[in-house]
């Protein structure tokens, strides 16, 4: 069951996107201040080889995700590095998975995990942006950084438990 409805997605959306530089720094001190580890995994990328403009795509994704998170009037807890490696490695084993399938094997597997999903709209977004910018930049292996990057963050909001959802929480609440 999806905890960021379409419109508190559409919300985290515009809120972004009309923000100034000055309001996106302000995000992006909360952001530290409520998901330090989300914040961190996002800067790590040009370590990793990834340009700081295509970093900054990343930072622009972890901006819309914490806005949306924000928007749902959910309490989150901390996503812990734990909680991001464990994310990775069961997505990377999912696509690892998929390599050895038929191509409409890989569809239906595709279709199944998309349908499952707990948070459809916030995985539509991020996704359907990710696309965009991959036909719009001039492609470097690094890319596949921000996409797994952008990947985990999604899964790490999806299926981290949260007191809304009845599951016990250490974490602090994100003010709307």
């Amino acid at each position: 069951m999806t905890r960021i409805s379409l419109d508190a997605m559409a919300r985290a959306m515009r809120a972004v996107e009309a923000m100034n530089l000055s309001q996106k720094e302000a995000l992006t001190d909360e952001l530290f201040l409520a998901q330090p580890h989300m914040l961190g995994s996002v800067l790590v990328l040009p370590k990793l080889g990834v340009s700081m403009e295509k970093t900054e795509f990343a930072i622009e994704l972890l901006l819309l995700c914490f806005q949306a998170m924000k928007a749902s009037g959910r309490a989150w807890p901390p996503i812990t590095e734990d909680d991001q490696e464990l994310q990775q490695r069961v997505y990377v084993t999912t696509v690892r998975l998929g390599e050895d399938l038929s191509p409409m094997q890989r569809d239906r597997l595709m279709q199944q995990y998309l349908r499952n999903h707990p948070e459809q709209n916030l995985l539509a977004c991020i996704g359907a942006r990710t696309a965009d910018w991959l036909e719009r930049i001039d492609p470097e292996d690094s890319d596949r950084y921000v996409m797994l990057a952008a990947a985990n963050l999604v899964n790490c909001i999806a299926f981290i438990p949260t007191p809304a959802s009845g599951e016990p929480s250490a974490g602090a609440r994100i003010a709307k």
